[in-house]
């Protein structure tokens, strides 16, 4: 699920991934996920390190940076850090 703020970008096509802070991914590669009137297709999931967040990506997934991206990335007590990259597709 993403933040309100990052629904209509996604669905315009403007973000195309995400990352995410859990014990174990949550989604699948080739899994769809209802999104507003279509859904999001994700096309690769990846575990990356913690460093390997940098300005340009925390820009592509939807946020002003790092740290507004670490603030929101983070779903419960997970420590694994993953690039989910996706495609929206409407309905």
């Amino acid at each position: 699920m993403f933040t309100k703020r990052l629904r209509e970008p996604v669905m315009r096509g403007e973000v195309t991934c995400s990352v995410r802070i859990w014990q174990r991914p949550h989604v699948k590669v080739g899994g769809r996920y209802p999104l507003g009137e279509g859904a999001i297709e994700v096309t690769s999931i990846r575990e990356i390190a913690l460093g390997d967040i940098t300005p340009d990506l925390a820009r592509r997934s939807g946020f002003l940076g790092v740290v507004d991206l670490l603030k929101v990335a983070r779903h419960g007590p997970g420590e694994k850090v993953y690039l989910v990259e996706f495609e929206y597709h409407e309905a």
